[in-house]
């Protein structure tokens, strides 16, 4: 491998990086405040054809990226009413609103599925750090939403760690019957950290959509959902090993379609298993020292919460 390919190798993987990052990021978030949210695949899938849509019929594709958002945080709500005001079970609702998600998704794309949509969102190189070998064309040849996702994990661990509004979210994800006692908003608290997880799942779906794969087809993201859902217990609810997760699920994405232009003899659909297989392998491997996840997990992930009084 000679530096050309390297660096495109290296670019591969941070794009195919980029939409895991906004969609593990918001589910971080809402997970530190104690909400469970397993419908992130539904979501991006909403946002994926409500951006793509949305962009078809207007040609600005930041107009698409914004009904992206709205569809993920519409999603979001119906799932945050009906798990923290009718305390429904969250790992059902969850699993409900990815195959309504699915289902939805495929019948409102029909006339967008063979639907030519030229408008994208153009790189924004950053000049004199482009010219740096492998790197530069990887981290500084991006669109904005790019930088924005790398942005975001700088924004998300300030205001987790360095801010009281970050303090009260993560006492809400540990004892929400605590912080209620000392007047914290654990409803409050829990619908913003819920309906911002579905924002950027949105965005992650609009960003395949409309960036990435420039077409909407059923079932477009492939299961990205689950992976950007692995990532969280892999990056043990830490916003930088999240980042460095979401990073190294890239690589293995992009060796999977290195590995087909150079003709590998190996079945596609072995390649293609690639990023799952990890995903199963990191899981393994994190889920042999079981302290780990209960010294790092919010303490009340998944338990609704009713307030007495």
């Amino acid at each position: 491998m000679d530096i050309n390919q390297a660096s495109s190798l290296s670019s591969s993987a941070v794009v195919a990086a980029i939409p895991l990052m906004f969609a593990g990021a918001g589910e971080l978030v809402a997970e530190k405040s104690g909400v469970l949210n397993l419908g992130v695949e539904g979501m991006m899938l909403m946002g994926a054809v409500t951006g793509y849509a949305v962009t078809a019929i207007t040609g600005n594709p930041w107009l698409g990226i914004l009904g992206a958002i709205v569809a993920g945080v519409l999603m979001s709500l119906v799932f945050a009413f009906l798990t923290i005001t009718m305390l429904a079970n969250q790992v059902a609702t969850g699993l409900s609103l990815t195959i309504f998600g699915i289902g939805f998704s495929a019948y409102i794309g029909k006339p967008y599925t063979s639907a030519a949509v030229r408008a994208t969102i153009d790189v924004l190189p950053i000049p004199g750090l482009t010219s740096i070998p492998v790197i530069g064309p990887a981290f500084f040849t991006l669109t904005p939403l790019g930088y924005l996702a790398f942005i975001m994990f700088g924004v998300i661990g300030w205001f987790l760690y360095r801010t009281r509004a970050g303090l009260v979210l993560r006492s809400v994800g540990e004892s929400p019957s605590v912080a209620h006692s000392v007047g914290f908003p654990v409803v409050g608290v829990r619908y913003g950290a819920t309906l911002f997880g579905g924002g950027m799942a949105g965005i992650a779906g609009g960003y395949y959509s409309i960036v990435y794969l420039h077409l909407w087809q059923e079932q477009l993201t492939s299961g990205r959902g689950w992976i950007a859902l692995a990532l969280v217990v892999f990056a043990t609810w830490r916003p930088g090993r999240l980042l460095i997760g979401a990073l190294l699920f890239g690589a293995v994405m992009a060796l999977q379609f290195y590995a087909q232009a150079i003709g590998v003899p190996i079945p596609t659909q072995f390649l293609a298993m690639l990023p799952y297989v990890a995903t199963v392998v990191v899981l393994v491997l994190i889920s042999r020292n079981p302290n780990t996840i209960k010294l790092n997990a919010p303490a009340s992930l998944g338990k609704p919460f009713f307030a007495a009084s």
